[in-house]
């Protein structure tokens, strides 16, 4: 398959070399400025994973040219509904995923199940607290936000989340300390005692390894998917 690479960062490059160890061609490389459409033409597929200022005006070039773009770039979202609707406008594909690691995709979906069994007991008030690397441009990461959109299935009460104190949000905290590839826990804390549940990166090859299996999934398919799509969770 033949792969162009948006972003030739730290990811980027993982990418590449996970890309290459799996059969896959890398057609063009694109690491800021215009864009070249033409060369880009030669891909099957694009990952993009940007910055947020850069992601949505990437992403809408490729899906208008109907190239299928596998996107990882955090902190944008105010701009995912109209990216959605390009997808289908132009009857091509576009993933999205806050994280495409096989263990995070699994943390998220017993997140929820914790969460549904946790309200049950309100004398446990639900918390995020995630770790990145200082390199990371937004906090919360957007896999801190998506476990928080899963805690929050289940307490409906809650107003949102939010960085701040406030006891009728869900709270999310964030340090940025290397060399930390991505820690996200979810705590459940009472006066008594605390609940934890953890995913700990340990390199970015799993992250890696999850956008190229996107990439490999998405080609023929028109819409917007996600990772559960990908995973059959």
């Amino acid at each position: 398959m033949n792969i162009a690479i948006i972003g030739y960062g730290r990811m980027g490059k993982t990418i590449e070399r996970i890309a290459e160890s799996r059969g896959h061609h890398i057609v063009h490389i694109h690491d800021g400025g215009p864009m070249n459409l033409e060369a880009l033409k030669a891909a099957d597929v694009a990952i993009e994973f940007t910055q947020p200022e850069a992601a949505a005006e990437n992403i809408a070039a490729l899906l208008t040219n109907g190239i299928p773009v596998v996107s990882g770039t955090t902190g944008w979202l105010e701009h995912k509904a109209s990216m959605d609707a390009l997808a289908e406008q132009h009857e091509v594909g576009f993933l999205y995923a806050s994280n495409f690691s096989l263990g995070v995709n699994l943390f998220f979906v017993m997140n929820e199940k914790l969460a549904t069994m946790m309200h049950a007991y309100p004398e446990f008030k639900p918390g995020i607290h995630e770790i990145h690397h200082t390199g990371k441009k937004d906090a919360p990461s957007g896999t801190a936000i998506t476990a928080a959109e899963g805690v929050l299935q289940a307490y409906k009460e809650l107003n949102g989340w939010t960085m701040d104190e406030d006891d009728q949000a869900l709270r999310i905290t964030a340090d940025r300390i290397d060399p930390y590839f991505g820690t996200h826990e979810v705590h459940y804390t009472s006066y008594i005692d605390t609940i934890t549940f953890t995913h700990e990166a340990k390199s970015r090859d799993g992250f890696a390894l999850g956008a190229v299996m996107a990439a490999e999934w998405l080609p023929g398919k028109a819409g917007s998917f996600g990772m559960r799509d990908v995973l059959n969770l």
